[in-house]
């Protein structure tokens, strides 16, 4: 029996001993890519080997490439500030529009924002929900877009059941309310790929404010890899709904894994071209920021 014990014992220290097994797991960057002709429609119909993938400018292996029409998870930020009063019933309308036009297996959620930001229908697929919280008219205060998207943020990284996520924003003017800092909101998009989408409705704005807002939109956007778009009125909202739906529809998902899998903090920048013929435009989050917050970037 003392034998048998010190076998055991034996055996344990041997054990204890050991190296630990060594396991490791490359990263995969997931991006998501919209392609547009030069009359700024979604081009469909491409196969993986009309895309190149580039990280700090050196290519990446393509492991992953899908271009069906995958469902999203989108946050619907409609702005309900005083400037939006005569213009609510149009954009209400135009965004039930959005929600019919989108694949019927997306989940949605709506935001509504002013001075502060409220979610008032939680995610669903129930499209009389949504219809219910786009509907508001209560239009007063100030414009605080970017905390709206903060929350929107938040919000999807805790709600989502999609792989796939975007954030579109409605708005009439330039933020004037938020406490978030831009660059916070884009970081956070990148990190958590969300593309952001943007119309803004600034053709009753004053030239500087109309120039600024633009301008914040089109980073926004850019970086996310998301589209803003600027109607030349409020009547044209109704055509940039159901083209909105259609370009985010028509996105292609692309999946690398970097050869420099450091996880280094440092920001990756990312490009995607497509090799054809015809004068084409790609549009894709403009990077990310190699940490080890999550298994995914």
């Amino acid at each position: 029996m003392i034998a048998g014990r010190i076998a055991a014992a034996v055996a344990a220290a041997a054990i204890a001993h050991q190296a630990p097994p060594f396991r490791t797991e490359a990263r995969l960057v997931v991006v998501r890519a919209t392609v547009r002709n030069a009359r700024g429609e979604a081009v469909t119909g491409l196969d993986r080997a009309a895309f190149r993938v580039y990280e700090n400018g050196r290519q990446q292996p393509i492991s992953l490439f899908r271009a069906d029409d995958v469902p999203v998870s989108i946050g619907l930020l409609v702005d309900n500030s005083g400037s939006m009063r005569d213009k609510r019933a149009r954009v209400e309308a135009a965004a039930v529009a959005f929600a019919h036009a989108s694949n019927p297996q997306d989940e949605m959620f709506v935001l509504n924002f002013a001075d502060k930001p409220r979610i008032d229908v939680p995610m669903t697929t129930d499209s009389k929900r949504l219809e219910a919280g786009i509907a508001r008219v209560d239009s007063i205060g100030g414009t605080a877009l970017r905390d709206a998207v903060a929350l929107a943020e938040t919000y999807l990284a805790d709600h989502a059941s999609r792989d796939r996520r975007a954030i579109v924003v409605v708005t009439d003017g330039n933020d004037n309310a938020s406490v978030v800092a831009p660059e916070q909101v884009r970081v956070e998009a990148q990190q958590k790929e969300i593309a952001i989408y943007a119309v803004g409705l600034l053709n009753d704005a004053d030239a500087a404010k109309a120039h600024r807002a633009r301008h914040d939109l089109d980073a926004l956007a850019d970086a996310t890899g998301g589209l803003a778009y600027f109607p030349e009125s409020l009547e044209a909202i109704d055509a940039v709904a159901l083209d909105l739906a259609h370009q985010i529809r028509s996105q292609y998902t692309i999946g690398y894994t970097p050869r420099d899998q450091a996880l280094d903090g440092t920001f990756r920048k990312i490009e995607v071209k497509v090799t054809s013929g015809d004068r084409l435009t790609v549009h894709t989050r403009a990077g990310y920021r190699a940490t080890p917050r999550s298994g995914r970037d």
